[in-house]
């Protein structure tokens, strides 16, 4: 009988870990269609093509211009989004590291305050608001079971798969260094090859999988790496092949030591820190091999110049997005020298972050960050492949922030992809499944498709429990 009893609980435990289609998951998978997807194209429609390898001044106009499609699509999303929250509100909670989230949004709102010019920041931190609101909220209602990251995949795969035409009608981009390089259907070749990279990434964990699901993640793999090799983003291929290599290494020294995946990388500012000191330079070595120039194509003074406006106003910064482009009187025009003045952003999230909201700002990033990578080691007790899944894909996100701005911009798909790791690291946390509520020793079993970990000796107790009981 305690057999049977056993063998009809992992049954049950196979079938209720499949995936399974769920409602909530529609709205932050349309989101990421939207940014990878349809706005790009949309943009490129009405900007039109390139002139001589370069977007004309009216093109660029066009192109940061506000949109019709923002102010329709991230308000009703952002509304599904809160009548689902508050219909189940019984079964919605914020694990800790969404609520240091929700602290450095609120936190970007206070901003406005003391903004340089609180009507840019308010319009930009209510447009933030419905993107988190849209992901975060409608995530953590779905049942564990759901397969987020598949159609997040999926989304990527067809964006990569729709570029490939594109660039074969495509005069290429003439950077400054003379190489080639493409942008598909996006106005700028890195947003291609982030792209690029996040498909590659996503297929890593697509080839786990046996059948269809593992011939189509080699097909991407594939089309993903031609694609960031013709975008001539060198750093988004570096990366993208770091990022899962360091993953792996951070999850087994963790289970080695017991430690959360925080702490484990905790030791790589400070050995880069102590390696700049002792070797000098080493930024400028790191640039040539990987852009081919020693100033990290021109960061390194958009740098210089964003600390000495942090170090005009270092503890609450300018207010949230009200230095860059804000108007023709704002810091970046009125005190950027030559070419600095053109410039979006600073190219360094972490920077940007200081200078929007200063130090305190930058204090709440990173305990969001250091939060969220405390919550993967608790993905990983339970299932490995998982949280190196979602471990890379964050550490590629944290890493390219070193050199482009992606932390709460806009509607960046750095920015976007994190969101939704975070909303993913948060649905799983709180929906652990439990046979019994002593801790047990884990086992490793193959269930069907895909492995899960069980309880045997929990479940054998179980079995003989209900025994005793008939």
């Amino acid at each position: 009988m305690s057999r049977a009893l056993t063998h009809s609980v992992k049954l049950g435990r196979d079938r209720s870990s499949s995936p399974i289609f769920d409602k909530f998951v529609i709205v932050p998978i349309l989101a990421c269609a939207y940014v990878e997807i349809i706005l790009p194209l949309l943009i490129t429609t009405d900007a039109g093509t390139l002139v001589g390898g370069m977007w004309t001044a009216a093109q660029q106009k066009i192109m940061m211009a506000p949109r019709l499609e923002n102010k329709i699509f991230w308000p009703a999303m952002a509304s599904i989004s809160v009548i689902w929250a508050v219909r189940n509100w019984s079964r919605l909670t914020l694990p800790p590291h969404i609520v240091c989230l929700f602290a450095y949004l609120a936190f970007a709102g206070a901003s406005i305050a003391w903004s340089f010019n609180p009507e840019v920041s308010f319009i930009r931190f209510v447009q933030q608001a419905m993107i988190i609101t849209s992901i975060v909220l409608p995530a953590l209602l779905a049942a564990r079971t759901a397969d987020m990251m598949r159609g997040v995949f999926l989304c990527f795969a067809f964006a990569l798969i729709l570029n490939v035409f594109f660039v074969l009608d495509q005069n290429p981009m003439i950077p400054e260094i003379g190489r080639k390089a493409y942008a598909g259907y996006f106005t700028f070749k890195g947003e291609l090859g982030h792209s690029a990279a996040f498909a590659l990434l996503l297929s890593l964990h697509e080839i786990l999988y046996p059948g269809w699901r593992r011939r189509f993640g080699v097909i991407v793999i594939a089309v993903a790496i031609y694609l960031v090799v013709l975008s001539d983003s060198n750093g988004s291929l570096g990366l993208a092949l770091l990022a899962p290599l360091l993953a792996g290494i951070t999850l087994f020294i963790g289970k080695k030591l017991r430690v959360s995946p925080a702490i484990v990388l905790v030791p790589i500012p400070v050995f880069y820190t102590v390696l700049s000191y002792i070797v000098g330079n080493l930024i400028n070595r790191i640039s040539w091999h990987v852009y081919g120039n020693y100033d990290l194509s021109g960061r390194v003074f958009i740098w210089d110049f964003a600390n000495l406006e942090i170090a005009r106003k270092p503890l609450l910064g300018w207010g949230y997005q009200s230095f860059w482009l804000s108007g023709p009187d704002a810091p970046s025009i009125t005190d950027a020298p030559a070419w600095i003045k053109d410039m979006p952003n600073a190219h360094n999230g972490y920077l940007d972050t200081m200078v929007d909201m200063g130090y305190v700002g930058f204090a709440l990033l990173v305990i969001f960050l250091v939060a969220t990578l405390h919550a993967i080691g608790r993905v990983a007790d339970r299932e490995p492949s998982r949280a190196w899944h979602l471990l890379t894909l964050a550490l590629f996100v944290i890493l390219t922030n070193f050199v482009e701005t992606g932390w709460m911009h806009n509607y960046d798909i750095l920015w976007v992809m994190f969101v939704v790791v975070a909303a993913e690291i948060g649905r799983y946390c709180q929906h652990f499944p439990s046979v019994v509520s002593e801790p047990m020793r884990r086992g490793l079993v193959i269930a069907g498709r895909r492995p899960g970990l069980v309880r045997p000796e929990g479940i054998g107790k179980l079995g003989q429990f209900q025994k005793r009981r008939m």
